[in-house]
């Protein structure tokens, strides 16, 4: 019984590994947006309210006028999505 507990909870936690990964992976990205994409919301999205996706449709409406970094970053944050 106390075999099968073990296996059990090791496969449990190897199934939720790629979760955490994804989870990772995608901080990452968010904080890449933070810090690239600030002074492109501050210039082009100044009074759209965070949240709900606002700020992220705002720099892809105008996708054109942001910088290289934070172009890059949003196409980041889009692959893992």
């Amino acid at each position: 019984m106390k075999i099968f507990r073990m296996t059990t909870l090791l496969l449990l936690i190897s199934a939720a590994m790629p979760i955490f990964a994804q989870e990772s992976a995608l901080d990452a990205e968010i904080q890449a947006l933070r810090t690239y994409c600030r002074p492109d919301v501050e210039r082009l999205c100044p009074h759209v309210e965070p949240g709900g996706g606002h700020i992220k449709a705002c720099l892809m409406a105008q996708k054109n006028a942001v910088t290289v970094g934070c172009f890059q970053a949003l196409q980041n944050l889009k692959k893992i999505k």
